[in-house]
């Protein structure tokens, strides 16, 4: 990403002349738009650069009228913020060209065959996924000892995006001091401040330390041949990123002996709970006598999590390891709900702790929703699922299940007493609302319950684990993305 010479007889071009203080200076492109526009001048006749110092800098933009006033749809904003840490160095003329065109066609935003549209969609789409992949592939290395201590890792994106990204991996690592270098800025972590600084040259970052032979084994051991699917992971971990990443070096053998790996992995995978489980269980059962529904005299989640252990409102308590209840501030503002737990969950005892629990927690954190200050549950407590050999297979509850685990689900929204619930699938809209409801088609909507209650409609994220083509799944990855930063907007409302 190298930064285009400007020539003279290039700036003689345009009218007005535009300098930003950076490649990523958003805020100083949208005070000149706005000057811009309000004073009519046309595309044409700007030229925006960066400046190449401060002494260079010259912007001499026309005052704004009085009384002038420039209406843009709010979400254009949003994708503009998104875009503009794109690497195209004519980005800012193509951003200030679509504002120049929202003036007179307000709707633009929604006309997908737009050839601006599309652009400006794929210039998003290309800076999430440089977002993604940073966060997924940097490593650190270790400086220093006691309290010289230092973490520093080098990375190469394709687009303007430490800014952007920096936040992300002060919420991740904020008990270490850190450094991450790119080519084009450097971004500083001391514990208590964060800052931007240049950019590095690859020399700069330590070589190997002796945690790198610890990630290989971690890498080793995490490994999952049976899911091992070539194309689509080097589509994910593309090549250009394995000369930066530890574990690169064991790919190809790990590949080359997947097949065998995954027939051992089967052979030694029970996921039935342990023999003892069921003695405990029976037990424990015997002393009980059948109920209908609990003692329902519990003032607290904790006591209601408590009361939950001892449910057996419906026969899936029977198969079932224990009941998972839900997880989260007592008075959270917002209320995940999800369909049941599935096996991992059942083991575990807690929520959204399995596969479709990690889509879920890389996306909140995307959306920058912090999933310790939201409650998360299902419409269902215990995992219902078919066994086949040694794995149990999920299986979606019935309409007499989800009726007889709702008074649970009830109960925790009483005394959480949320501003909003999401709806994470079908199955958890039907206990929500009472009825079935058509998730596609609503998806995205906000009803409302005769209690005053709003519940916003999605998707369940293990819908996106069961998409096999990687675009399409990184589409309805985005879309759920999208979904969430909804329900950040609808929280701070």
């Amino acid at each position: 990403m190298h930064r285009p010479t400007i020539r003279t007889d290039e700036l003689d071009l345009a009218t007005h002349i535009v300098w930003l203080d950076s490649e990523t200076d958003f805020a100083g492109w949208r005070d000149a738009a706005r000057q811009l526009a309000l004073n009519e001048i046309a595309p044409d006749d700007i030229g925006w650069h960066v400046t190449p110092s401060s002494s260079q800098r010259r912007n001499r933009l026309p005052a704004v009228p009085p009384d002038a006033r420039l209406v843009v749809p709010r979400e254009f904003i949003e994708h503009a913020e998104t875009a503009f840490c794109h690497s195209d160095p004519d980005r800012f003329a193509f951003l200030y060209r679509f504002l120049w065109r929202l003036r007179t066609e307000p709707k633009l935003l929604a006309i997908a065959s737009d050839g601006d549209t599309r652009r400006l969609e794929t210039m998003e789409k290309a800076v999430r996924r440089d977002i993604h992949k940073m966060r997924a592939f940097v490593r650190f290395r270790r400086i220093g000892e006691g309290t010289d201590e230092r973490y520093v890792a080098w990375f190469e994106p394709d687009h303007f995006i430490v800014e952007r990204n920096a936040a992300f991996f002060v919420r991740r690592f904020t008990g270490m001091c850190w450094t991450i270098l790119t080519p084009h800025a450097s971004a500083d972590w001391d514990g208590e401040r964060l800052a931007i600084g240049p950019g590095a040259a690859k020399g700069d970052a330590p070589a190997q330390d002796d945690t790198e032979a610890l990630w290989r084994t971690y890498f080793e051991n995490i490994f999952n041949p049976a899911r091992l699917k070539v194309k689509a992971m080097q589509k994910e971990m593309p090549k250009k990123y394995w000369r930066n990443l530890p574990e690169a070096s064991l790919i190809p053998e790990l590949i080359a002996g997947a097949d065998k790996a995954a027939k051992d992995m089967i052979a030694r995978m029970p996921t039935t709970p342990a023999p003892h489980h069921a003695k405990v269980q029976a037990k424990h059962w015997s002393r009980r006598e059948p109920a209908e529904a609990p003692d329902d005299d519990a003032s607290s989640i904790s006591e209601l999590r408590e009361a939950a252990k001892g449910c057996r409102r419906c026969p899936l308590w029977r198969d079932a390891t224990q009941t998972v209840f839900g997880e989260g501030p007592d008075d959270a503002g917002v209320v995940f709900v999800g369909e049941q737990p599935g096996d991992q969950e059942d083991l575990a005892g807690k929520p959204f702790v399995g596969p479709a629990g990690k889509v879920f927690d890389a996306i909140l954190d995307d959306a920058v929703v912090d999933r310790q200050k939201v409650y998360v549950t299902n419409a269902v407590k215990h995992f219902k699922f078919e066994p086949r050999g040694k794995r149990r297979i999920h299986s979606k509850p019935n309409a007499g299940e989800v009726q007889a685990c709702r008074w649970w689900l009830d109960r925790e929204l009483e005394l959480i007493k949320p501003n909003l619930v999401v709806a994470l699938g079908a199955t958890a809209a039907q206990s929500l609302l009472g009825k079935a409801v058509p998730v596609t088609k609503m998806r995205g909507e906000v009803m409302q319950r005769e209690d005053g209650l709003r519940v916003f409609i999605t998707i369940h994220p293990s819908f996106i684990l069961r998409i096999r083509e990687p675009a399409d799944k990184e589409a309805e990855r985005e879309r759920f993305l999208q979904d969430m930063k909804a329900v950040r907007r609808l929280m701070a409302a």
